[in-house]
């Protein structure tokens, strides 16, 4: 059995990472190696630990990692996936489309209400974090594939009008955030994309190409649900191109 002794840095950091590509927010992240090193404090005060190879680690330098992103050409790729000769592939296909469409966190995802919906003016509510309530816009070719979901699909999932879950499961229960999950992995193996793929790499999407083609990080604050713009801030980060075009343009020696 390997001694904690022979533990080094770059374990920690591959553990951490591992976990990131899991789907582990950035704060779990944070409190996950603060953790750790409350734990490898112990050893060492207690002489069970030679060198407390975790006591230096940074905590920002760990987790603060770029979001992952798709290219518009992987999320064409992930979209097609889905068998649309199957009932469930429609459903997967609309899911797909919405959460792109609207950034949505899979949790408000998964609680949509047939009522949240507004596809006559082009966008849909939601409750996110906080309880807190915000309208998003949805653009036409998000809106088509969940209508054609409402219509074609939903009807076949679910026995009456009592449950109003947008998207339903094989089970005629609301899809969960699992489900979710599972789906979202399987259509990307399908499509070949071999960089990690999960529910937040959508909402990821969503806001690196709206700052990318000139949105305005203040819009695009408001239609993630972010409390603070320095969260939305990691955006401008993510697309280089567009940093060294703004400086093209105002800087006066560019």
């Amino acid at each position: 059995m390997t001694s904690i002794n022979d533990v080094t840095r770059k374990q920690i950091l591959a553990h951490l990472l591992s976990e990131k590509a899991r789907g582990l927010a950035a704060n779990s992240l944070s409190r996950h190696l603060v953790s750790l090193k409350v734990f490898f404090r112990y050893l060492a005060q207690e002489g069970l630990l030679s060198i407390n190879v975790a006591e230096t680690m940074d905590s920002p330098k760990v987790w603060k990692m770029l979001p992952s992103v798709l290219t518009p050409k992987e999320i064409d790729r992930l979209f097609a996936a889905p068998d649309l000769k199957k009932p469930l592939g429609v459903r997967n296909r609309a899911l797909l489309e919405l959460l792109y469409a609207s950034g949505l966190r899979v949790s408000e995802l998964a609680g949509l209400q047939q009522s949240d919906l507004h596809f006559d003016e082009r966008f849909l509510r939601c409750i996110g974090k906080g309880r807190k309530e915000r309208v998003v816009p949805v653009g036409g070719t998000a809106i088509k594939w969940v209508q054609q979901y409402l219509k074609e699909v939903r009807p076949q999932l679910t026995p009456g009008d009592q449950e109003q879950t947008v998207f339903l499961s094989k089970r005629r229960q609301p899809m969960s955030r699992k489900t979710i999950w599972d789906m979202i992995k399987k259509c990307a193996r399908d499509a070949g994309i071999t960089k990690k793929v999960y529910p937040h790499s959508l909402r990821h999407s969503f806001a690196s190409h709206l700052l990318a083609n000139g949105a305005e990080l203040r819009i695009i604050q408001e239609m993630l649900g972010h409390a603070d713009i320095a969260t939305t801030q990691i955006y401008t980060h993510v697309d280089p191109d567009r940093l060294k075009g703004v400086h093209r343009q105002f800087h006066p020696r560019a």
